[in-house]
């Protein structure tokens, strides 16, 4: 049997934040939710009367973080499960995206994630126990064109992800990367800040990507309830992965981002090795 666990799950209004939540909770678990509008916290409280906990929290108003987990520390319970799934999508063009928007990308996708997890590690810490799953993407390994900001977050988030999985493993903590491929949710959609087209030499190369991505919005092949089930397997786990993949797309884009990175190492290795003092 499953033992209950307290889960605290960032951005839980739609997409996999709202399937993590409806999961955990069909499992018997509680799940402190955050949101940004009060309409979205009662909507995530009516999904059960005693076990759905909501808490108003913007995860790029920092100061705000560490309060708000000390709470639900006190009011609901220890925190076994944190899930920074909270982000967004920016697509654009590097050359014409203002610097504003990256700064905005990185605030959500990696400081306000990193922001709670320093804001959980010190309960974590004293129990010796708990588990951190940070949310990134297939574009934390793989890139295409006009996704420069939300690729260099993620890649970002994963790096911090294994770095930090180093330091609290022999705390008895437990740090998850876990990268989706194309999943069904809104990530394309409206939840995506698109920034303006204005240089025509990146036409040909950036228009089809655009429409491509369009057209597939809503038909991608990831069922987000089935990601939910893998991460309620994947913190049950014993030993559970630093990095893992969802999605038989992202499992193919990887893996072929690993051999073409194996084969430009090699054919570069003596250049590499030439650096090194006789």
């Amino acid at each position: 049997m499953v033992q209950s666990k307290i889960f605290l799950i960032t951005g839980v209004s739609s997409g996999f934040g709202r399937a993590f939540a409806e999961a955990a909770l069909a499992a018997g678990h509680t799940v402190v939710g955050t949101v940004r509008r009060a309409a979205d916290a009662q909507a995530f409280t009516a999904l059960h009367d005693t076990r759905a906990r909501a808490i108003p929290l913007d995860i790029t108003d920092t100061d705000a973080i560490a309060p708000a987990v000390a709470g639900v520390e006190r009011d609901v319970g220890p925190i076994a499960v944190l899930v920074n799934n909270a982000g967004y999508g920016h697509e654009g063009i590097l050359e014409e995206s203002p610097l504003a928007e990256m700064r905005r990308q990185f605030d959500v996708n990696v400081f306000g994630a990193v922001a709670m997890i320093q804001a959980v590690l010190p309960f974590m810490r004293r129990r010796r126990a708990g588990h951190i799953v940070n949310i990134t993407s297939m574009g934390g390994f793989i890139t295409m064109p006009g996704l420069a900001y939300y690729c260099g977050s993620k890649f970002a988030l994963e790096g911090v992800s294994e770095v930090l999985a180093k330091e609290v493993r022999d705390l008895g903590i437990r740090v998850t990367a876990v990268a989706p491929g194309s999943f069904r949710t809104d990530w394309a959609g409206r939840s995506m800040v698109r920034s303006a087209r204005a240089i025509a030499d990146y036409d040909s190369l950036f228009d089809p990507v655009r429409q491509a991505r369009e057209e597939k919005s809503g038909r991608q092949a990831g069922d987000p309830a089935k990601a939910a089930q893998a991460l309620l397997t994947l913190v049950e786990a014993e030993a559970p992965p630093t990095h893992l993949l969802l999605g038989t797309d992202a499992l193919a884009l990887v893996r072929d981002k690993l051999t073409a990175l194996e084969a430009e190492i090699t054919a570069w290795e003596d250049l590499t090795r030439s650096t090194d003092f006789d």
